[in-house]
């Protein structure tokens, strides 16, 4: 049996696909568990550790390094709790003390036979840069040890936790597999495979937006490859809808706390598994697994890569989430309170009259009584005059009340136009939209603007792009209160959000600077209001959704939106 390569995959001739690397992050420790294991070789996931012929070729298998917690790499990370440890590697949970902030590590020794592939396809992974993954953020070989330090996201959950409490929604199925093959379908564009998409790899945050973690590492860690990559991530995509909707798993096998087919049915439509399925996604569920066995049932062509499944899915009519339901109360009868008790009657003091004092007698009455109404009379006059001087001086606006500081320190607003000095595109996903047009959005012209790209769903484009927007630097730190944002487009609908920056390069996630205010429009203009004002030299207007708009000089039809004038006020 010929040895296969563990860091790259080969193309079968009949599906012109480009070569790819062999890809995954973090998954199951239960291998490739799901996976079809009586399918055609050729067609399969295959591991490199099987022991076909072992006694032939012993395949060898470092144990890992001992490690434990508090042990640092590069004096930087520390290990705090071992998450996974399985066929010579380790995988942690660690703190990276430079940047204060929590991370993966997932390590093995150099003279692992997999070392070279998890450093390849690591780094080939950070140099995608797609938010919609979890992000590689280094990969190191060093002290005879190797390892790949990515993001940790403490407020994600995995799928498998999602669907232990029951099937999705059809509006989250929808935004999941939307979003996993739209993010799949880019990352083959670049070369990169996935080979071990599982629930455990797909990740919802808390803004629901899906991330996959595990691309190139994981398959590289425990030598997975096949010679149909595109293929294999499509009907792994299928499976995760499938589950999605039934919470089932569309094997004979049970997997991910999920229970698996009857061994004596092939693989069977998700709606006839369980009733108020979504057809349109029964259908698209179907059209991905076509190839274990599934026909579709409107004879449509089966989905062989990310890329069709993509278009499959954005064909389907746009499925809108759930409206909020009304609470309900119990109806209770109406029942008479009982009686209060009377209290005895408790004698009261008799009330102490006091007799109003004799006027005073005479001419003296009289003349205190005039001597006091001149004084009332002057006092009016006087008050009369210093009015009507104040609005003369002042074209008769009331001056500006000044920014004071109240209890407990906080800013007391004035209510007065901040000046920009300078703006800048903030992207801390990389990706900008257009970085020479921010300072356009305070040049007091409405005609100059700052434009996004233009999205094909919408009107959130979260499940495309976590979001856009700018970065404005009021020269000082202000007491900011409320921003006027023009915008070019209206419709449905767009939705904005102030937050407090670090800086005018800020490269924090939004998750990470702390929240001003929100405001949401159809209309061509959003105030957004701060509750609390907060004192900050550089604030951010990030852009979460975008209406509709025609096809123009600058992009084609779809969602987009472009900013005129940024105003904001303290």
């Amino acid at each position: 049996m010929a040895e296969r390569s563990t860091a790259a995959v080969d193309v079968a001739k009949e599906s012109g696909e480009p070569p790819l690397a062999a890809t995954a992050d973090e998954a199951t420790d239960d291998g490739a568990k799901g996976q079809k294991r009586d399918a055609d070789a050729s067609d399969t996931v295959r591991e490199d550790d099987t022991a076909d012929d072992a006694a032939t070729r012993p395949v060898p298998n470092p144990e890992p390094p001992e490690l434990h917690s508090g042990h640092k790499l590069a004096r930087r990370y520390r290990l705090e709790e071992c998450v996974t440890r399985l066929d010579g590697f380790s995988s942690w949970r660690a703190v990276d003390e430079k940047l204060r902030r929590a991370v993966g590590v997932d390590l093995l020794p150099a003279d692992h036979p997999r070392a070279r592939g998890v450093l390849s396809a690591a780094r080939s992974a950070a140099l995608l840069g797609d938010p919609r993954f979890v992000q590689v953020l280094d990969a190191v070989e060093e002290n005879d040890l190797v390892y790949v330090v990515h993001e940790w996201l403490p407020d994600a959950t995995e799928l498998t936790a999602l669907l232990a409490a029951g099937p999705l929604q059809p509006h989250d199925a929808y935004q999941m597999v939307s979003q996993v093959s739209q993010a799949m379908a880019s990352a083959h564009r670049e070369g990169l495979a996935h080979l071990r998409l599982t629930p455990d790899a797909v990740l919802r945050s808390e803004s629901g937006q899906f991330r996959i973690r595990g691309l190139a590492v994981d398959a590289a860690l425990r030598g997975v490859s096949t010679d149909r990559p595109k293929r294999t991530d499509t009907e792994a995509i299928g499976a995760l809808l499938y589950a999605a909707l039934t919470a089932r798993w569309p094997y004979h096998e049970d997997a991910y706390g999920l229970v698996g087919l009857p061994k004596d049915l092939t693989v069977v439509a998700p709606d006839q598994v369980r009733a108020g399925v979504h057809r349109g996604l029964s259908e698209v569920a179907l059209r991905a697994l076509v190839n274990e066995g599934a026909t579709p049932s409107r004879h449509e062509s089966p989905c062989t890569t990310p890329e069709e499944l993509a278009k499959a899915v954005a064909a389907l009519p746009r499925i809108r989430p759930p409206e909020a339901q009304a609470p309900t109360f119990a109806h209770t009868a109406y029942r008479q309170p009982p009686a209060r008790p009377v209290p005895q009657a408790v004698p009261r003091p008799a009330p102490v009259v006091v007799s109003p004092p004799p006027a005073l007698p005479g001419r003296t009455g009289k003349v205190l009584k005039w001597g006091v109404a001149a004084l009332l009379i002057a006092a009016l006059g006087l008050g009369s005059w210093q009015v009507a001087d104040a609005l003369l001086n002042h074209g008769g606006n009331p001056a500006p009340a000044h920014s004071e500081k109240g209890s407990g320190g906080s800013p007391v607003v004035s209510h007065k136009p901040l000046r920009i000095v300078d703006a800048q595109e903030y992207a801390p996903y990389g990706n900008p939209e257009h970085l020479n047009e921010a300072k356009l959005t305070y040049d007091g012209n409405t005609g100059t603007y700052w434009r996004t790209h233009s999205f094909q769903d919408g009107p959130s484009i979260t499940s495309v792009k976590p979001g856009v927007g700018i970065v404005y630097d009021l020269g000082s730190a202000q007491a900011v209160s409320s921003a006027s944002v023009g915008l070019l487009f209206g419709g449905d609908h767009t939705t904005a959000t102030l937050y407090a920056a670090d800086s005018l390069s800020s490269s924090v996630l939004p998750t990470g600077l702390r929240k001003l205010g929100t405001g949401i429009t159809t209309g061509k203009s959003v105030k957004l209001s701060v509750t609390h004002p907060v004192k900050t030299r550089y604030v951010v207007v990030w852009l979460t959704a975008l209406p509709y708009a025609p096809a123009d000089a600058y992009s084609q039809a779809g969602y987009k939106q472009a900013i005129t004038e940024v105003a904001f006020t303290g």
